[in-house]
């Protein structure tokens, strides 16, 4: 029990990290050659404002992993419908190759959402046991 208190401890921090990187990685098209060095800085931090806004989220659910538990959850499901419109309708990808993309990037972040949220009632499920023993 203790190994799975572990595992679902740490996977939801190290999927979400990674999936952050993921999402940072799309701030890359901001460098363009016709732009200045401050353009195209400035471009790409304004490109990473939605990593640094999942990152502050990441903090809450470090500490607090029901709150930030159900935040990835919504974020995840709440986004799906947006970005498979802006997917569909300015790309002109089929259905299958929006739903794919809004799978890439959310489907993560509602795994995150779930894991944390089991991470939280399995420790106060521990909790319980030890403190009744």
């Amino acid at each position: 029990m203790k190994t799975t208190i572990g595992l679902i401890h740490w996977l939801p921090r190290i999927i979400c990290i990674l999936a952050i990187l993921f999402v940072s990685m799309f701030a890359l098209d901001s460098f363009s050659p016709g732009l200045t060095i401050g353009q195209q800085l400035g471009a790409f931090m304004m490109h990473l404002i939605p990593s640094f806004v999942l990152l502050a989220f990441l903090v809450v659910a470090w500490k607090w992993e029901l709150i930030g538990g159900i935040i990835f959850t919504l974020i995840g499901v709440g986004l799906s419908p947006f970005i498979f419109l802006l997917n569909h309708n300015r790309n002109h990808f089929s259905v299958g190759a929006s739903i794919g993309v809004v799978l890439a990037i959310n489907l993560p972040f509602v795994i995150v959402g779930i894991l944390f949220i089991t991470s939280h009632f399995l420790k106060k499920k521990k909790l319980q046991n030890t403190g009744t023993e």
